[in-house]
């Protein structure tokens, strides 16, 4: 894409009101964002009490985790695009944005390699239970042990069967580290979608994976996909990994199988709530075989960037008035300014 400027986009004001939570403290290259809105700032986070301040008077939002409500969209009446950092759109109220004529647009396909390599450390990682061997080392239980700490089992991931639940590009690049590994990959028909052919049905897949891996997005239909009825039905020994959206596990319902031995373990990088300001199940400190990441498995470096580089390219095809990466279409960039 062209460096220089677009004319009308050059005088746009627009905040990223949390490119903190993008950045970490890595050094990430905005350029490509920049020539096309040069009067970008910002901010390291914005909390609710900053949002509308810093809105009031934007054109443009560039937003990973931020909320927009309908109250959000009420004070920033000169707002013509947020551009989302992330795929996911539930923190977005899309209807506010229709009504209000706003773009939103989002990227896609940019984190699949650090996300289906993050399934597979935190499965490894359950696997040969590394957490609570390292605790028992440090603790000092190998210096009085007669030979080494064989405690708990580990199994080859050979023949084990993986299930998916989503199957993009993420749960495609999940079940080509799998294949890799010898795992056999059964895929979930789409809840709430039409059977396909070759796929199964969520309560004919749970019995048979040894491990279950999310992928699909958070909807009406899919909040708590999994919960205590579907906990039942998975082998006792079984993994959960959950990388998508924390409302599609019903975390009580996982908590009470994990402490009850109903269950292998869980690994999970996405709460209902994030930050978890109100506490959640799944952080209760007698719960051992579950590893929680703070919504880290997209985070790689490069994957970052990728991201950014997509929505540059986005951000200009929408100043240009093109359709490209918008989920809602609201109003064109060529229709303001010069």
């Amino acid at each position: 894409m062209t460096s220089t400027p677009i004319p009308h986009a050059a005088s746009f004001s627009a905040e990223f009101l949390d490119y903190g939570t993008v950045a970490n403290a890595d050094p990430l290259d905005l350029s490509r964002i920049r020539a096309v809105l040069p009067k970008l700032r910002l901010w390291d986070n914005t909390s609710r009490a900053e949002l509308h301040g810093r809105i009031a008077d934007a054109d443009v939002l560039l937003i990973n985790a931020v909320p927009m409500d309908a109250a959000a969209f009420a004070a920033a009446p000169k707002l013509k695009a947020i551009a989302l950092t992330s795929t996911g759109t539930n923190h977005i109220d899309l209807g506010a944005a229709q009504r209000h004529g706003v773009a939103v647009i989002n990227v896609v396909d940019y984190c699949t390699p650090s996300v289906a390599q993050h399934v597979f450390a935190t499965l490894l990682a359950l696997n040969h239970h590394l957490v609570e061997y390292d605790r028992d080392l440090k603790a000092g239980l190998w210096q009085h042990a007669p030979a080494s700490i064989r405690d708990r089992s580990i199994r080859e991931l050979t023949g084990l069967v993986l299930g998916i639940v989503g199957y993009g590009s993420l749960g495609q690049g999940v079940a080509r580290l799998a294949t890799a590994f010898g795992m056999e990959v059964r895929v979930a028909n789409r809840p709430g979608g039409a059977a396909v052919a070759g796929r199964y049905d969520l309560d004919e897949l749970l019995p048979v994976v040894d491990v279950l891996s999310l992928h699909c997005p958070l909807t009406p239909e899919t909040r708590h996909l999994i919960g205590a009825r579907e906990l039942s039905l998975m082998k006792p020994d079984a993994i959960l990994i959950n990388t998508a959206r924390g409302g599609l596990v019903d975390a009580a319902a996982l908590a009470s199988a994990l402490r009850e031995g109903r269950l292998g373990g869980a690994g999970i990088d996405v709460l209902e709530e994030e930050p978890p300001v109100s506490g959640n199940p799944l952080l209760s400190p007698d719960l051992v075989n579950v590893i929680i990441t703070p919504h880290t498995a997209w985070g790689a470096r490069e994957s970052r960037q990728r991201g950014l580089d997509q929505l540059a390219r986005h951000l200009a095809a929408w100043a240009a008035g093109e359709r490209s990466g918008r989920v809602v279409r609201g109003q064109t960039g060529r229709l303001f300014g010069c």
